[in-house]
């Protein structure tokens, strides 16, 4: 999966933006998941890349919020 882009993230609608966090915090759950129960994960460096979209995400939101309250 490419890495999500703050830009990429401004560019889709606020539902977009609310289901692409829910998938990301279902896996990022399921990896760590995996971690805790004593597996071997694939990839170790997704849990990394899953954080930081997360926060993309929640930043960019928190952007929109903050728009919306000064108008």
């Amino acid at each position: 999966m490419p890495k999500l882009k703050a830009k990429d993230i401004r560019q889709m609608s606020h539902e977009e933006r609310l289901r692409k966090l829910r998938e990301l915090r279902i896996e990022l759950m399921k990896l760590r998941g995996q971690l805790s129960a004593g597996g071997i994960v694939e990839n170790p460096s997704r849990i990394k890349e899953i954080r930081k979209a997360i926060a993309r995400i929640l930043t960019v939101i928190r952007e929109e919020e903050l728009k919306r309250g000064r108008k």
